[in-house]
């Protein structure tokens, strides 16, 4: 559905800010991009911004006026972080994200736009009016204005997550490592108990441990490995920190005996 949805800057007056929205958007998945009136563009500064949306660049439409970008969009929605003087339906990026995406339910065929101000001084009050809604992104009060692209970052960000949601996509990826597989495989009860006997051994090395008084040590440490599940990969690190314990503890009793 997110093809659907066009990013509109007006006037921007630096062309990275362009490159980093752009950026900003393929990100997300977005792939519209309209731009009313920019100050420089084309520029080298945007591709350089851009780290690789340069399709997103190529695509841009360039416009006259803020009317001419939304002309065919069914639903418009301006980003401000001002007050103004009349009233106007007010989403946070989360409830806008839904409000976009409940649109394109409805319409799959209708046009979004998110539409974005002037770097120093955002959208007027005209063009905040041509907006079915107002979008402010909740920052700090004393520290407000984000970063052109950082805004198109957060928006695009909130629909993309909705938009995962929805189709019942996962939201967030498992970190794999490059022996996923071996990482992952349980340790089993047998090499469970061969760590818990070298444990023994290194913390009697070390002298944290008297068997004569164990006060409980090696059950508790049991339960609490017990509760973490260790996998092989875990047991592999927990069992080389243990062998490097005791070359260590050798190399300084030998130095010992020498002196």
């Amino acid at each position: 559905m997110l093809k659907n949805v066009r990013v509109v800057l007006v006037n921007t007056s630096h062309p990275g800010n362009i490159g980093g929205a752009a950026r900003a958007m393929k990100n997300m998945g977005l792939t519209q991009l309209v731009l009313v009136d920019p100050e420089r563009f084309p520029d080298p500064d945007a591709v350089s911004r851009a780290s690789g949306a340069d399709d997103v660049l190529t695509g841009a439409r360039i416009v006259a006026t803020l009317e001419e970008a939304i002309a065919d969009c069914s639903l418009v929605l301006g980003t401000s972080a001002r007050d103004r003087r009349i009233p106007w339906p007010v989403l946070d990026p989360r409830e806008s994200a839904d409000k976009v995406l409940d649109q394109l339910a409805q319409l799959p065929d209708a046009q979004v736009a998110l539409v974005f101000g002037r770097e120093d001084s955002g959208l007027t009050t005209d063009e905040l009016q041509r907006c079915q809604y107002h979008v402010h992104i909740p920052s700090m009060p004393d520290f407000s204005s984000l970063n052109l692209a950082a805004a198109v970052q957060v928006l695009a960000y909130e629909l993309r997550m909705q938009s995962l949601q929805r189709e019942g996509a996962p939201t967030k990826m498992h970190k794999v490592e490059t022996t996923a597989v071996f990482n992952e495989i349980p340790a089993t009860a047998g090499e469970l108990e061969q760590f818990y006997q070298h444990l023994e051994q290194v913390l009697v090395e070390i002298g944290f441990h008297d068997p004569q008084k164990p006060r409980q040590l090696m059950p508790r440490l049991r339960r609490l490995y017990g509760r973490v599940h260790l996998n092989r990969m875990e047991m592999n690190i927990l069992r080389g920190i243990l062998t490097e314990t005791q070359k260590a503890v050798g190399v300084k009793a030998a130095g010992e005996r020498r002196t």
